[in-house]
């Protein structure tokens, strides 16, 4: 079942007296419970695609659609709460001068009209409840990640969007947070999409993969297919920055 789908999305950026296509008629799906991967350089449209995906951007041109609807421009509540966003840096996406248990109670209660319970979203994270009376500048990057993916979870959305979020971790946490979220994906049938410039992470979670460079799609497939016989030689530079290291 495909729970979101793209088709020919473009987004342009006026600087000055000229244009950047900073996407250019991208398309995708994403199935029910699947870890889709985006991989590409900076600049090559990968976050770009997230914000027209979660709603923080509108494209210029093309469509989204989530379980067969069309997304509005302007975007619901209802629909923001399908689709939740975990960002690359954690402690700035939280109220610096707010305790955590407020920043989420405020995000959940907005979204869905309820209030969360903090304590359930603390064990899905695997963290100590006491972690909530904190401030962001108390918790450390990991402990940081977690209760960002926390909060997003507290929607209970269809989708989870994850904008680079291991790569201002050390390689530990890196690998824990890949693991806690593919512990989340098998027991919510999660549908996730991963976007980094790392093939590494996304081999580590992801059965597909799209390989985007210059605003556009230059490979997609699933992930072994594309890490052993990448076709593009784009593709395979950044197989062999993996390979190097």
């Amino acid at each position: 079942m495909i729970i979101l789908e793209g088709k020919e999305l473009t987004r342009r950026y006026i600087r000055g007296k000229y244009g950047t296509d900073a996407l250019s008629q991208v398309s995708f799906t994403l199935e029910k419970g699947e870890t889709l991967g985006i991989v590409g350089e900076s600049g090559s449209g990968k976050s770009t695609l997230l914000r027209l995906i979660s709603g923080l951007e509108a494209p210029d041109s093309g469509t989204l659609a989530l379980m067969g609807t069309p997304l509005s421009p302007v975007r619901s509540r209802e629909e923001y709460r399908h689709i939740q966003m975990v960002f690359q840096d954690a402690a700035g996406s939280f109220h610096p001068r707010r305790q955590i248990a407020a920043s989420i109670r405020e995000s959940v209660r907005n979204l869905t009209g309820r209030e969360p319970d903090l304590p359930a979203l603390c064990a899905m994270v695997g963290l100590a409840p006491e972690l909530l009376d904190r401030y962001p500048r108390e918790l450390s990057g990991g402990q940081c990640q977690r209760l960002a993916i926390a909060r997003a979870l507290g929607a209970e959305p269809e989708v989870l969007l994850c904008d680079e979020i291991t790569s201002a971790l050390d390689v530990s946490t890196q690998a824990q947070i890949l693991n806690l979220l593919a512990d989340l994906c098998r027991s919510r049938d999660l549908s996730v999409i991963l976007v980094s410039h790392d093939l590494a992470v996304v081999s580590c979670l992801c059965t597909r993969v799209m390989v985007l460079r210059g605003g556009r799609v230059v490979e997609e497939g699933p992930v072994r297919e594309i890490l052993d016989h990448p076709r593009e030689e784009y593709t395979k530079q950044l197989r062999a920055s993996v390979l190097e290291r």
